[in-house]
């Protein structure tokens, strides 16, 4: 296994994020804490209580549609993304992850950095046969663009289907209620990128 890729400066990232709203002040608040309380053991699941993660959302050229897999733990449609283990480039995470996912190519970052940040709690569930205990994902969150006419693959560890899901039809989509509010701020964030 190669070297982890630390990123020097990958608290920055977290830093230099401008909220866009009181929840995302909280929240980068509970994560420089975290930071500097934790270090570099964020970005790895060592720290099991909390870690890092990076998601995206993908949309298609006119951001009709939003690119999800349908998540076998959450039993939903859902973003892509995935943890960090040791990757402190998390717009690199975020884009392999979603290329692991779904299959797609192509991907075009929208907005030039980082869209949102997000402290997500993680229920506790059994994992590929083991109990994995309650924690947070201390998330980036990515915007890119995708051909909707690029090929999709399922990523059947993690997913039993992948789609370009209407935007207006997202609520029948996604049974997460706690994570419609997150997709429908980036998806709103895409459309002025």
């Amino acid at each position: 296994m190669g070297k982890p890729n630390i990123v020097a400066d990958w608290k920055r990232t977290i830093a230099s994020y401008r909220p866009q709203d009181a929840r995302e002040e909280a929240e980068q608040r509970e994560m420089l804490d975290l930071i500097a309380r934790e270090g570099d053991r964020l970005l790895s699941r060592e720290c099991a209580y909390a870690h890092m993660t990076a998601s995206s959302i993908i949309v298609n050229h006119d951001r009709s549609k939003t690119l999800l897999a349908f998540h076998k733990i959450y039993n939903s449609w859902a973003w892509t993304g995935g943890h960090a283990d040791g990757d402190g480039d998390f717009e690199a995470v975020a884009r392999r992850e979603a290329q692991e996912e779904t299959g797609i190519g192509g991907l075009r970052l929208l907005g030039g950095s980082a869209a949102s940040l997000e402290v997500l709690p993680v229920w506790a569930h059994v994992r590929r046969g083991q109990t994995v205990g309650s924690h947070l994902h201390l998330n980036v969150s990515y915007l890119f663009e995708a051909d909707e006419g690029e090929p999709l693959r399922v990523a059947e560890a993690e997913n039993s289907a992948v789609g370009w899901i209407p935007v207006a039809r997202l609520e029948e989509a996604v049974t997460e209620e706690d994570m419609l509010p997150v997709y429908r701020k980036l998806l709103h964030r895409a459309n002025n990128c």
